[in-house]
């Protein structure tokens, strides 16, 4: 490295140019500048750009020192290079051919330090090698599907210079991509693709139900193309098992189509190839509203129409927006009538739902659980706003009653046996198919219960990987999503799991209910109930944490598609409030305003309806605008349907 470090007073050329776009005039901008050796520090630096600044890298410059090969090479891989082609260039050829770099993306907290090191066992002057260390924050994988991530990140890159022309280039370096977060939020943006559920009731009823599945692409890199070319891949490995997608398998653009863009009546047509040639037109249809929902919030406007094309050019079929809920459902397609929270005289009560008013009336809801026939700690309103479950102010008894006037309660569907208050059942929560679910938290047997219908026999859910006791139920519209708040070793986290389902006759089933289950490739936990001579099983799956950096969750709530609002502190922090995504991102926009002392959090799956939220100082409040409003001193436990 010797002569490297003779050169420590030059500047380095320019590795990154800056291009803007607008009124078709293209401007190149001045660049950074990089000390030619030395030891390397961390490329974070890269500062925030407007969106309409394109950032590209330049390839290395003639007779350009290992360490500027370094740096360079880690600046190329935060451009806007669609192909990473100028990344390439600092590679040899064989390296070039091996690298993957869409196989991951690993996002460093501060970004990657690059620090010269000793080459192995080589003492050759034309070997050089560069670690590159951080502290990991998050990973894509190769579906684009983000994951929080910790610990330590250390690889390698080894360089060699050719004997040939002099230059020094990346031989050996490890797959995928690695950047700071600060450009991962520059370069990437959060889509959510749409498949529909394959496990609920719903489902066999007819009209499919869309499900969620975020994935990260590539923001100024054509992101409707990459988005399209993501969803016809297929959804991602943890949501696949309860997901189907109506593009037949191996569906992908047509050969040669490498850009997708609407029209001036915003129609966007999507040429396929050869697998879609046979689509019947009510495939093709649920095909396009895949396509319509997926491509909604990735453009200020959506698009307004999808045409789906055959091979040979023709055309498949055409579905516009309007039409899209015909064919499929939405995982969130109720507006709510109405608010609801317990009262202080322990009453379910209401508020409209369309009421933004601060002083908005109250009243208690139709039927025994308005009335005060038995006092309520908390409820849950099921989404046709038919009924409601309520339970007992001690947390004992589980009751469903109907919300129509003269409604009778009748006995509780559910004891809990748990010594204490804090021992006994949570807040209740109905899923999409009108099936209601509770968690049992009594320490001698802590269960997750499921209702069918509200009412029979309870079954019994079993949560493989569960580390911990189940302090909070709040099940997705869409039905095969679920989020829980574990308590462990005095500690709340959120954690969000995947339910299956499975019917199969007890005659075919053969003896134990645990027997038979289908093992999706692990152990799966099953529920086990009898109902009119068949055996539902029911499995929570692959529960991952959503808030790692959370260490005391309060409360929280779905407040969308694939976006759940929390009320949590960090160690050593206050209690805050904000959103997250299933996957543990943290969504573009605004946190809501601060809120001392919240105990409870309600947010309709509708985005456009106000929190809700039980604050220890100020009873039920809603958040109107951008401000905190009071709504009553004297209440608790809101929620909105579901």
């Amino acid at each position: 490295m010797g002569p490297d470090r003779e050169r420590d007073g030059r500047r380095r050329e320019t590795v990154r140019a800056v291009v803007y776009a607008a009124c078709g005039a293209v401007l190149l901008a001045g660049c950074a500048s990089m000390p030619d050796s030395g030891d390397l520090r961390g490329v974070e630096s890269t500062p925030r750009q407007d969106a309409q600044v394109r950032v590209f890298a330049l390839p290395p410059h003639e007779n350009a020192p290992p360490g500027q090969i370094v740096q360079g090479f880690l600046e190329a891989l935060t451009s806007d290079d669609p192909h990473y082609e100028t990344a390439l260039k600092y590679l040899t050829a064989r390296a070039a051919k091996q690298w993957r770099p869409d196989v991951s993306t690993t996002v460093l907290d501060g970004g990657p330090t690059a620090v010269p090191v000793r080459a192995g066992s080589r003492d050759d002057p034309d070997d050089y090698a560069s670690a590159l260390t951080g502290s990991r924050f998050a990973t894509l994988d190769s579906q684009q599907s983000y994951e929080p991530a910790d610990g330590q990140y250390r690889e390698t890159l080894h360089l060699t210079r050719d004997k040939k022309s002099g230059q020094w280039r990346i031989d050996d370096l490890p797959q995928g991509t690695v950047m700071g977060k600060s450009d991962f939020l520059r370069n990437y943006t959060s889509v959510n693709k749409y498949y529909f559920a394959s496990n609920t009731p719903t489902e066999s009823d007819g009209q499919p139900v869309s499900v969620a599945d975020p994935v990260y692409v590539r923001k100024k890199v054509d992101p409707m193309t990459q988005t399209v070319s993501s969803l016809l891949e297929g959804p991602s490995r943890w949501l696949g098992p309860v997901v189907r997608s109506s593009f037949p398998t191996g569906t992908a653009l047509k050969k040669g189509v490498t850009s997708l863009t609407p029209d001036d009546q915003n129609r966007l047509t999507v040429p396929l190839n050869d697998k879609a040639n046979r689509v019947g037109s009510a495939k093709c249809t649920e095909m396009a509203a895949q396509l319509l929902y997926t491509l909604q919030d990735l453009t200020p406007t959506g698009v307004d129409e999808v045409a789906l094309q055959r091979a040979n050019g023709t055309q498949l079929c055409l579905l516009g927006k309007e039409q899209a809920e015909t064919v499929a459902a939405r995982g969130v397609v109720q507006h709510p009538d109405f608010q609801y929270f317990i009262d202080g005289k322990h009453r379910l009560v209401r508020v409209a739902g369309d009421s933004l008013e601060a002083a908005a009336d109250v009243t208690p809801v139709p039927g025994a659980l308005g009335e005060g026939e038995k006092q309520l700690r908390s409820a849950a309103v099921s989404r046709d706003e038919d009924s409601a479950a309520g339970v007992s102010l001690d947390g004992t008894m589980l009751y469903v009653g109907s919300l129509v006037s003269g409604g009778s309660l009748g006995e509780p569907v559910l004891t809990s046996q748990g010594a204490g208050k804090a021992d006994r059942l949570t807040t209740p929560s109905w899923d999409g198919d009108g099936d209601l679910w509770v968690a049992d938290r009594n320490p001698k047997k802590p269960r997750l219960l499921l209702l069918e219908k509200g009412a029979g026999e309870p079954l019994e859910v079993k949560t493989p990987g569960l580390d911990g006791r189940i302090e909070a139920v709040r099940v997705a519209a869409d039905g095969v999503r679920i989020a829980l708040i574990v308590e462990k070793d005095g500690l709340r986290s959120l954690y969000l799991g995947r339910i299956e389902r499975d019917e199969r006759s007890a005659a075919a089933s053969g003896g134990s209910p645990q027997e038979g289950t289908a093992a999706s490739g692990q152990a799966k936990a099953s529920a086990t109930g009898q109902k009119t001579g068949e055996q539902s099983v029911v499995s929570v799956l692959e529960l991952h944490s959503v808030t790692p950096q959370l260490e005391e969750v309060t409360a929280m709530s779905w407040a969308g598609d694939s976006r759940l609002v929390v009320v949590g502190r960090e160690q050593g922090g206050v209690q805050q409030m904000g959103y997250v995504q299933v996957d543990g991102s943290t969504p573009v926009g605004s946190a809501p305003a601060a809120l001392t002392g919240v105990k409870g959090i309600a947010a309709a799956e509708d985005e456009g309806l106000p929190l809700v939220a039980y604050s220890e100082e100020d009873g039920i409040v809603r958040l109107l605008g951008s401000k905190w409003q009071k709504l009553v001193k004297a209440g608790s436990a809101p929620v909105y349907p579901g």
